[in-house]
């Protein structure tokens, strides 16, 4: 009989650790409904309405600038030696224009009778007023071994020499913001020789 109620009392345990526990009650979530009330829309800001300036007409007047004129007025024997001579030529620039201009650099050649006699490069040559002219001078040297015979006959007898004086400056106008230019130049003409 012991034996009974033990499997009794064991069985009952069995049966009451497979029953599942009590299912507690599900939470449900608490909702609160809040009301908005709609926001007043403020009223745009009034555009503002800008007039016109009226803008002064600015007239820019169209200058015209003429080229400088460039000449030759004289070849001066410096130093004269056997075989080089030194020279100094006087170049005369006028400018026709109502403003001033200057020249900060010449890049030229020089030719008598035909014949190459020297070339260069000069700088800060001259600053020449409005309608008027001013000179500079170009010193050279010259080596008559390659030379004609007959261009060292003419110098050192002081003739007249057939000249040609050709090349580019480099032109400032004194007018306010207005860019420097090239001005080209080729001219030629007959030039007395002199000892100085």
């Amino acid at each position: 009989m012991k034996k009974i109620y033990f499997i009794l009392l064991t069985s009952l345990l069995i049966m009451a650790c497979k029953t599942p526990a009590p299912v507690a009650e599900a939470v449900q979530p608490v909702v609160h409904v809040v009301k908005l009330e709609p926001l007043p829309i403020p009223e745009p800001a009034p555009v503002p309405v800008f007039e016109p300036v009226p803008v002064p007409e600015v007239i820019i007047p169209v200058i015209d600038i003429l080229e400088p004129e460039f000449s030759i007025i004289s070849i001066h024997i410096l130093k004269a030696d056997l075989v080089v001579t030194e020279f100094e030529t006087v170049l005369r620039v006028d400018n026709p224009n109502e403003f001033e201009v200057e020249f900060s650099s010449i890049i030229y050649e020089l030719y008598g009778n035909g014949a190459f006699w020297a070339d260069g490069i000069g700088n800060d040559i001259l600053y020449v007023p409005a309608l008027s002219s001013s000179e500079t001078k170009f010193i050279f040297k010259m080596n008559f071994i390659d030379m004609n015979r007959r261009l060292l006959d003419d110098v050192i007898a002081l003739k007249p020499i057939d000249y040609r004086f050709k090349g580019q400056a480099h032109v400032q106008p004194d007018l306010p913001d207005y860019p420097a230019f090239i001005a080209n130049f080729d001219c030629s003409g007959l030039s007395q020789v002199r000892p100085r």
